[in-house]
C-alpha cells in the first residue's frame, strides 16, 4: 500500500478537521463574508465575499463610538458629562440596557455600555447628544464613512437594529476598525473592557475571543436574523496586528471559530513568512514547510470556501422542499435566541445562546423596572432574492441586501476548484 506523503496526510487532516467543524455549525451561504488584514502592511492576508453587500447589525456601532470619540477629542463631549434619556431612546428594541425616560447616563458608562452589553437605547442617547435626533446623526455617520473610504455602506440608525437600506461590506467594516485603532489608539482599550456594572446588574463583554484567544484585544460582535453573526476582531502579537471581519455565522460559537482560525493564519503568515491562506499560489506545500506553527484547522480560506458549499446545497434542498409542498410556509427570520415570538427581526448581540435568554446580564435581588430585554421587535422589511450560482450540481436560491450577486472561483488545496455560491 502506497504511504502518503507528509503534504497528502497535512491535506487530509485538515479537510478532516474542518468537516468536523462544519458539521457542527457552518455560516449561512447567503450571508458569509470575510477579510483579514496586516494592519502594519496594510495587506489583505484573506478576502471572501468581501465587496458584497451585507447588513452590519451592531458593528454600527463601531461608527458610532468613532463619532463619540470624535467629540471627546474636540471637547465636545466630556467623560463626565450626564445625557438625559428620550421617549425614542428608550423604546428601542433589546440589546438594551432599560433606560427609562428622564433618567440620564454618564458619556464614559454609555461608551462601556455599547462595548459590552451593545445597548441600543444608550447607542440612540449618544447620537441624539452629537447629532439633536438620531437621524441627523445618521447623516453624520454616512459623511464620516465617506471621508473614510467607505465606498458601500449606507447608515439609518445608531445602533444597527434592522434597516434594509442600512447596509455595508466586510471590507468597508475592515477599514472602519482600522480607522478606530489608528485615529483613536488612546480610546481603543474600551474594546477590551471585560464587564460593564448597571444599577445592579453585570454585563459581561459579548466578545468571547477576548478571553480566549491570545493576543485578542477587541472589537466588536453583532447579530439580527438577517445579517447572522458578525464580529469584527483585532489582535496583536509579537509586534504584529492584524484584523479580521467575519459576517453571516450561523451561530455565536461558530463565528468565534471560524474567526480565531483566521488570526491564527495570518499569524503564520506573517511570522513565517508564506501565506497559509488557500487561495495563495502552493499553499499546501507552504502550510507543511511552516516550521512546527500550523494547526490542521488554519487552512482558514478552505474552511470558509467548505462552509458556503455545505449550505448552499442545503439551501437548494430547502427550496424544492418548499417547491413540492406548497401550502407550507417557512418563517425566515425567527431567531435562534427566542427574543421575538412573531418571527419579526431584532438585534440581540449574541451574548446568549439559551433561546429567550440574556446571560449577559447577572442580575441581583433588585431588577430594575422597564430593563426588559424580551419586548416585541418591529419588522423588517423584506430583501429582494437574487439567483446565485450553486456548486456542484446543486442551483442554490440566496438573497442578498442590495448588490448583484458574482461568483468567483476558488482554488482551494482541500477541494477541487468550483463555483462560489455565497452571495
Amino acid at each position: 500500500m502506497k504511504t502518503p506523503s507528509p503534504v497528502s496526510s497535512l491535506r487530509m487532516a485538515t479537510a478532516a478537521a474542518a468537516l468536523a467543524i462544519l458539521a457542527a455549525s457552518p455560516a449561512w451561504a447567503e450571508k458569509y463574508a470575510s477579510i483579514v488584514v496586516d494592519m502594519d502592511s496594510h495587506k489583505v492576508l484573506h478576502a471572501k465575499e468581501a465587496d458584497e453587500a451585507r447588513y452590519p447589525a451592531s458593528l454600527t456601532k463601531v461608527m458610532t463610538l468613532y463619532l463619540v470619540f470624535d467629540a471627546l477629542d474636540s471637547g465636545k463631549l466630556k467623560l463626565s458629562d450626564r445625557l438625559p434619556v428620550s421617549k425614542h431612546a428608550s423604546r428601542q428594541q433589546p440589546s438594551k440596557l432599560g433606560l427609562r425616560v428622564g433618567q440620564t447616563i454618564k458619556v464614559e458608562d454609555a461608551i462601556r455600555a455599547l462595548v459590552t452589553k451593545s445597548a441600543n437605547d444608550v447607542a440612540v442617547v449618544l447620537a441624539e447628544k452629537l447629532g439633536g435626533t438620531e437621524s441627523k446623526f445618521a447623516t453624520m455617520m454616512n459623511a464620516k464613512a465617506k471621508e473614510l473610504g467607505l465606498e458601500n455602506t449606507t447608515f439609518r440608525n445608531a445602533s444597527g437594529l434592522p434597516d434594509s437600506r442600512q447596509v455595508t461590506t466586510a471590507r468597508d467594516l475592515e477599514k472602519l476598525g482600522e480607522a478606530m485603532f489608528f485615529d483613536h489608539r488612546d480610546r481603543y482599550n474600551y474594546f477590551s473592557t471585560p464587564q460593564f456594572t448597571w444599577r445592579h446588574r453585570h454585563y459581561e463583554n459579548h466578545n468571547k475571543l477576548l478571553a480566549k484567544v491570545p493576543g485578542v484585544d477587541g472589537i466588536k460582535t453583532g447579530y439580527t436574523n438577517a445579517s447572522g453573526y458578525n464580529l469584527m476582531a483585532s489582535a496583536e502579537r509579537d509586534g504584529h496586528r492584524v484584523i479580521a471581519v467575519m459576517l453571516g455565522g450561523s451561530t455565536g460559537q461558530s463565528r468565534d471559530e471560524h474567526v480565531a482560525e483566521l488570526l491564527e493564519a495570518a499569524f503564520v503568515s506573517i511570522q513565517g513568512g508564506v501565506s497559509v491562506f488557500a487561495d495563495s499560489p502552493g499553499s499546501s506545500d507552504k502550510i507543511a514547510s511552516v516550521k512546527g506553527a500550523v494547526r490542521p484547522k488554519n487552512a482558514a480560506d478552505a474552511l470558509a470556501f467548505a462552509q458556503l458549499q455545505k449550505f448552499s446545497a442545503i439551501d437548494a434542498a430547502e427550496e424544492a422542499e418548499s417547491t413540492q409542498v406548497a401550502a407550507v410556509t417557512q418563517d425566515d427570520n425567527s431567531t435562534e435566541e427566542g427574543d421575538a415570538s412573531d418571527g419579526s427581526d431584532v438585534t440581540v448581540d449574541d451574548g446568549a445562546d439559551d433561546p429567550g435568554a440574556d446571560s449577559s446580564a447577572v442580575a441581583d435581588a433588585s431588577t430594575d423596572a422597564g430593563a426588559s430585554d424580551v419586548d416585541a421587535a418591529p419588522a423588517v422589511t423584506p430583501v429582494a432574492a437574487a439567483p446565485a450560482e450553486a456548486p456542484a450540481a446543486a442551483a442554490a436560491v440566496v438573497t442578498t441586501p442590495a448588490v448583484a450577486p458574482a461568483a468567483p472561483v476558488v482554488d482551494s488545496p482541500l477541494l477541487a476548484p468550483q463555483a462560489d455560491a455565497a452571495k
